[in-house]
């Protein structure tokens, strides 16, 4: 089959590799649909990351089930089905907890020696406690909807919740990448009274605005926490969802966020200093977040999007075949696209 593989910094191919297949009785093999590059991706292609040269990448899919083992009883042969970016049995303590991203048994998809999900296929460890069954007769033009359950609406709901978004809350969102859009989907979708978009980019603020967000502000580092705290009546935004991870987006994040609120992260830390904590403690500020156990909030999200009433499928602005997955990681790394599904 085919798949997409990283050689070094800006090397990305698309390769001759082993058929996906059943290993354990708990595997199953899902022949992909919809693929899509993460801006976390990016990281490996810009060699912050590092990879082992052809080793696989892509860890967003969505796809049919063509094959099962012995002991697979969640999702048969012929189901549709999504998979969040990390494997999970749960069963373990932490997947009962809603952490599967810390389940012993769990992985990442594009891993060394395992499948990538820009690829034709994908062997599926721990089926039982990973894949989300899509029903019955839906509509096959929810494909990227469901696909952006896989990571990324999952991320910035995540970093809504961390944050503390309830009905009635100012938020920020700082970043305007793919799951920072998400985030103020999330944001909106929990009751938000006001949402600030930050980001520069015209096309992805028409995004944020689609999705929800009351303002928008394109002004970067201190110009930007004195334009929230302008439009907030001097206070802050009471939840604040970083999704960059850098250190001057979460310089952004701390001078923005109201005394008592919270601030949400989901971005992958890089480049960033420690916390300010005695500012912290002061001000009554909280933190949460981390890697977004996208499982445990795929059912509800997916019954939103069956039901019409969450729709994240604008995240995705070009779709690619699999042999121009290479043009994919570059249009997003010159920032000519927003987030590119790859159809193999």
């Amino acid at each position: 089959m085919r798949a997409t593989t990283i050689h070094g910094p800006g090397d990305i191919r698309v390769e001759q590799v082993p058929d996906a297949a059943l290993r354990e009785p708990t595997d199953a093999v899902v022949r992909v649909e919809l693929a899509c590059v993460c801006g976390s991706d990016l990281w490996a292609y810009r060699g912050v990351s590092k990879r082992r040269p052809g080793q696989r990448i892509g860890h967003e899919f969505v796809g049919e089930v063509v094959d099962v083992g012995s002991e697979v009883t969640s999702v048969r042969v012929g189901d549709r089905a999504i998979a969040p970016f990390v494997w999970s049995d749960g069963t373990c303590a932490y997947c009962v907890a809603g952490v599967h991203t810390s389940c012993p048994q769990g992985g990442m998809w594009g891993r060394w020696g395992f499948d990538g999900g820009q690829g034709e296929a994908v062997r599926v460890p721990q089926a039982d406690g990973t894949l989300v069954s899509v029903p019955k007769g839906a509509d096959a033009k929810l494909l990227p909807a469901f696909l952006s359950l896989s990571d990324v609406m999952g991320t910035g709901h995540h970093a809504a919740l961390a944050a503390g978004v309830v009905p009635g809350s100012v938020v920020a969102v700082v970043g305007d990448g793919a799951v920072g859009l998400c985030g103020v989907l999330a944001a909106k979708r929990l009751g938000a009274e006001r949402v600030i978009a930050l980001g520069r980019h015209e096309d992805r603020a028409a995004v944020a605005r689609l999705f929800g967000a009351t303002d928008q502000v394109a002004e970067r580092g201190e110009a930007a926490v004195e334009r929230v705290k302008e439009l907030t009546g001097g206070l802050g935004a009471s939840a604040v969802l970083e999704c960059v991870g850098t250190g001057s987006s979460w310089e952004t994040a701390l001078g923005i966020v109201r005394d008592g609120g919270r601030i949400g992260y989901v971005g992958v830390p890089h480049g960033m200093p420690g916390l300010p904590m005695h500012d912290l403690f002061d001000r009554n500020v909280g933190v949460g977040g981390g890697v977004a156990p996208t499982r445990k909030y795929l059912p509800e999200l997916l019954a939103d999007v069956l039901a019409g009433r969450l729709d994240p499928s604008p995240v995705f602005d070009r779709t690619v075949p699999l042999d121009e997955v290479a043009d994919a990681y570059r249009a997003m790394e010159d920032r000519t696209a927003l987030k590119v599904v790859v159809k193999p």
